[in-house]
């Protein structure tokens, strides 16, 4: 079983490291694009801080959860809308979202034991929330990184990501409305700094991914093109799942084009 304090502590430390990144910033390079289309470092910081304050409601007010979907002018638009509702200036906006994913933390842990939390079109339990926010905060860190022209150093916490990236197999599918595969699919990951390996799913199954675990996190959160990763399928499951896969709720995102501008 998942230890919840210890999930906490991971997410601070990834949100932490994303600090660092934007914390000295000058005015300006708040306002750098990023690779989301429309959305500068600061759209990035403020969707992170939007998705706390509503994972906060979630946990401690499902009433007002609910209101602020319903109130919600145009649903296809929510999580544009909800960046640019917590845009501020670069100090606010960063006193924001520390405030935020530190009441959420608190929120999280207060949850009783069993209690699930209401989310978009589902319901999860604290720990599945905090591995979703930690999914979330490092793909935005990514493409916070990408615009300042930065490269993070993968940790282990990858491992997380990595393990919602294979859970969500089916959900890739459906999301892209197609069947969801029977076959079990084995994935076999190479931890970061040539670490262990990291295996998800049957042994013996015929269909299978390999290659580097941050590969795997770049393809699952959509920040990258399986034409620019070193991940190898094997199987028509697997090959097609490296095409659909996305570890993040909802429909499915605008892929990333590959690097050299044509797909393999």
């Amino acid at each position: 079983m998942v230890d919840l304090t210890a999930l906490l502590a991971d997410l601070a430390a990834e949100s932490e490291q994303l600090d660092a990144l934007v914390a000295d910033l000058p005015p300006d390079g708040w306002e750098r694009p990023t690779p989301a289309p429309g959305w500068t470092v600061a759209h990035q910081i403020a969707h992170l801080a939007w998705t706390d304050h509503v994972a906060y409601l979630a946990a401690t007010d499902e009433s007002a959860f609910f209101a602020s979907v319903m109130a919600a002018p145009d649903p296809s638009r929510l999580v544009e809308d909800g960046a640019e509702s917590f845009l501020a200036p670069p100090p606010a906006l960063l006193a924001r979202w520390r405030s935020g994913r530190s009441a959420l933390a608190g929120a999280l842990t207060a949850v009783p034991a069993g209690q699930k939390i209401p989310w978009y079109g589902t319901s999860m339990s604290p720990t599945s929330m905090v591995t979703a926010r930690l999914m979330e905060t490092w793909a935005h860190g990514e493409d916070v990184a990408d615009a300042l022209g930065v490269s993070p150093t993968p940790t282990q916490r990858l491992r997380h990501i990595a393990h919602l990236g294979f859970r969500t197999l089916g959900h890739g599918f459906a999301a892209h409305g197609r069947a969801v595969p029977t076959a079990p699919v084995r994935v076999e990951l190479t931890a970061p700094a040539g670490g262990d390996v990291w295996e998800f799913g049957p042994a013996d199954a015929a269909d299978r991914v390999t290659g580097p675990a941050l590969d795997f996190c770049l393809l699952v959160t959509q920040r990258r093109h399986r034409a620019d990763l070193a991940l190898t399928a094997t199987g028509p499951v697997a090959d097609e799942w490296l095409d659909v896969a996305q570890a993040f709720a909802g429909p499915p995102g605008d892929k990333r084009e590959p690097a050299s501008g044509v797909p393999s």
